[in-house]
């Protein structure tokens, strides 16, 4: 089993003041917090089991992005929306990317230091330095509140290298200025009304 390996951790925020031309009642910080580490596959034969790197890494990622997270938030309050990333480099597999974002003991200490219930919307890829990496983002306690379906976007032009992968964890403190499409509820109670009708 391999410990953690961090070279750096990358911080990109953006404050949006006006959508459509129209200003917003309130400013919405969008933040994300990405750890750059050795893959710890990376250069061995095909590993049957990787759980024991899991359970290894993963906590230590969640503990050393989460405060960052929070703090650029102003604590756990000011987080409304969140999501998660992985980038793995061209000499990985994207299961090693997906192996450190899709447990319990990465996504749960996001979800218990927010207080969210909803699921973490994720996206686990293959890349090379300075590719994008997106966080897409939905409401930590309710899935269907589209106002809040985010994605924070940025890059790192140095990293994922080959045997890099790259974690990321990205929130927001509110949803888009302007929300005007409607919750999902909306749509499922439609199409109830519209099956209704032609029964």
């Amino acid at each position: 089993m391999m410990a953690l390996e961090l070279r750096k951790i990358v911080t990109y925020s953006e404050n949006i003041f006006i959508e459509g031309g129209k200003a917003g009642a309130k400013p919405v910080r969008m933040v994300a917090a990405a750890a750059i580490l050795r893959n710890p596959w990376a250069g061995r034969s095909f590993v049957d089991n990787l759980r024991p790197e899991i359970l290894a890494i993963a906590p230590q990622l969640g503990a050393h992005l989460v405060p960052i997270i929070l703090e650029s938030c102003g604590g756990k309050d000011g987080v409304e929306a969140y999501g998660k990333a992985a980038v793995v480099g061209t000499g990985g597999e994207i299961e090693h990317a997906s192996a450190l974002i899709h447990t319990l003991r990465f996504g749960n200490l996001f979800r218990e230091a927010v207080g969210g219930k909803s699921y973490l919307s994720f996206t686990n890829k293959r890349g090379g330095p300075g590719c994008a990496i997106a966080v897409p983002m939905m409401h930590k306690n309710d899935e269907g509140m589209r106002s809040h379906y985010l994605t924070i976007e940025f890059t790192v032009n140095d990293a994922p290298a080959p045997d890099e992968i790259v974690v990321a964890l990205g929130a927001a403190t509110g949803g888009r200025l302007h929300p005007r499409i409607g919750d999902r509820y909306i749509d499922m109670k439609e199409i109830q009304a519209e099956k209704a009708a032609l029964a």
